[in-house]
Formats: C-alpha cells, sequence, structure tokens
C-alpha cells in the first residue's frame, strides 16, 4: 500500500535548519514514501505560545490540524518539538471536546475551517520504525555505516511528556538505536540521550546552556561517539551552532578539551547509508564539520 504522509516542515526545516528540508526530500523520494507539503500551516508555537496564551496555542494548532484533515492525510513532522507540541495539542483536542468545540468557533470565524479530531502526528522517526518498517529501511541501505558510532540524542519534545507522545518509552526509549542498527551503524550508550539540549535555556542563561551542549557532546565523545543525531532541529542547532562555545567555556578548567563531534540530522544519516551524496544531504551547511565523518563511510556518499 502506498504510503502518503501531510507533511509539515515546521518553521527551522525551512529556515534556519534547510538542509533537514533538503535531506528529508532526498530520503522520502529513496523511499517511495510521498508527501504532500502543507502550505497553509503556522509555527507549532514551540511551547512559548503555550506558556503566555494556551488558547491562541490550541488555535494555531487546529489550524494546521484542520487543513491536514481536510486532505485525510496524517501529519508527518521532522522536528521533535513540534511532535511534541502539535502533537500534545491534537492528544488534548480530541480529548477534550468542550475545548474542541470552543477552539472550532473561534477557527471557523478566521479560517472558515473546523478540526473533527481525526488526525494523526506522526515524526518521521516513527514512521520509519512502526510504519514503513525496520526490515523494509534495512533492505534499502546500500552503503551500510558499518565504521560509524553514533550518539543518539532524543532531546525533551519526542519523550515528554508521555500523555502528549505514547511512542517510546520515554525513559529508556530504543527507537533511535533501532534505526542506527537497521542501517549498519552502531548505537552509543550515553546519559545524555534523552536530556534537554539547553536551546530553551539560551536566551536566558547561556552559561548553563552552553554547558549543557558541553556535558552532552563530551560524554558522547567519551563514550567512543564519532557523530550525534538527532530529530529535532532545534537540538542540532544547539549542539552544533553552540559547540564550539561550550569547547571554550569547558577549556577555562582544561585547556585540552576537544569537541569537533559532528551533529546530524535523521534524515542526513539514514541518506548516507542510502548512498545519497554528503551534498545532496546538504552536510556541508554544519557549523561543527562533518569533514571527520567522509573517510569512514568507505563508499561515494561522501561525494
Amino acid at each position: 500500500m502506498p504510503m502518503k504522509y501531510a507533511y509539515y516542515p515546521g518553521c527551522a526545516a525551512k529556515g534556519a535548519s534547510p538542509e533537514l528540508h533538503q535531506a528529508t526530500m532526498a530520503v522520502v523520494a529513496h523511499l517511495g514514501i510521498e508527501v504532500v507539503e502543507l502550505r497553509d500551516f503556522n509555527c507549532c508555537g514551540a511551547g512559548v505560545i503555550t506558556e503566555a496564551d494556551p488558547e491562541l496555542a490550541y488555535l494555531l494548532n487546529a489550524r494546521t490540524l484542520a487543513y491536514a484533515e481536510a486532505l485525510n492525510l496524517t501529519i508527518m513532522t521532522v522536528c521533535g518539538t513540534c511532535q511534541g507540541v502539535l502533537g500534545g495539542a491534537n492528544r488534548k483536542l480530541q480529548q477534550d471536546e468542550p475545548l474542541r468545540h470552543r477552539i472550532n468557533l473561534e477557527l471557523q470565524k478566521t479560517t472558515g475551517l473546523s478540526y473533527g479530531g481525526s488526525v494523526e502526528v506522526k515524526h518521521l522517526q516513527w514512521i520509519l520504525v512502526k510504519d514503513f518498517g525496520l526490515e523494509q529501511l534495512a533492505a534499502r541501505v546500500t552503503h551500510p555505516l558499518s565504521d560509524l558510532s553514533v550518539a543518539p540524542f532524543y532531546g525533551c519534545y519526542i519523550l515528554r511528556p508521555a500523555s502528549a507522545t505514547g511512542f517510546d518509552d520515554w525513559e529508556n526509549p530504543t527507537s533511535l538505536e533501532k534505526l542506527i542498527r537497521a542501517i549498519g551503524a552502531h548505537p552509543v550508550a550515553y546519559d545524555g540521550r534523552t536530556k534537554c539540549c539547553g536551546f530553551p535555556v539560551l536566551l536566558e542563561k547561556e552559561e548553563i546552556a552552553l554547558g549543557m551542549v558541553g556535558q552532552h557532546v563530551g560524554e558522547a565523545k567519551a563514550k567512543g561517539g564519532d557523530v550525534m543525531v538527532t530529530p529535532c532541529p532545534l537540538c542540532h542547532m544547539s549542539l552544533d551552532i553552540y559547540q564550539e562555545r561550550a569547547q571554550t567555556q569547558l577549556q577555562e578548567k582544561d585547556p585540552g578539551v576537544r569537541l569537533g563531534l559532528p551533529i546530524l540530522h535523521l534524515p542526513q544519516l539514514l541518506g548516507l547509508a542510502m548512498g545519497i551524496p554528503a551534498r545532496q544531504l546538504g552536510l556541508s551547511r554544519h557549523l561543527t564539520s562533518t569533514a571527520p565523518l567522509l573517510p569512514m563511510l568507505r563508499n561515494d556518499a561522501g561525494g
């Protein structure tokens, strides 16, 4: 049966992290997954709008859900934060009929739409594990990443709260590890894989946020990681963009500290295993160089 989803890129994949969108399109095309990009969508709010105005957050997310419902398609996200916020709003709107009715009254005034509660919201990570299937994914691997040790970084929103996600065990998730093994690579076990990346803290307490980045990256590297992979572009930005500054902070206590751990979006890692060239996956856009990975690929995916 053909697989078809309403693609919700969110803000980051079309803004600060366009390589995520680029890699996603390359991977879903390679796998034969059809996506219809939602043209009339808005930011999920990233939890910030929810804190300031919960009703507005529900209204904004109901708008996106209603457009997908009109297409009769499941939403595919590529951002762990979008998954948590949009998925959480969806679960609440499905379960709370008075809330859905109240939000629909406003939604009809502004868009003429209403949301009936029939849409599912699934991250690409979940789609590949549950809908597409690990065996099918492994069969599409042409360039097994057998020389790579990969540190999975789940982040917060794709796991918590469990009531809004319900896909993986929020205390001991395994879905990223399963995907890493399916492409022939080796998952790295370390404590920081389910902790906050520090992104929400950056604007208020940068020193603390940099400490979080340095701790996670340093631990993953110390445990043998060649690369880190994350399903969230906000986590990616924190761990990639701020890694050099985190290293500088660590060097105040230990001048010999070196981080330099490449951080990949999940579709980029998968794409390399499918033989998609690095240039088509946007690896050159990263601030922390991905060049150390290329000799380990042992194939033309590094081209």
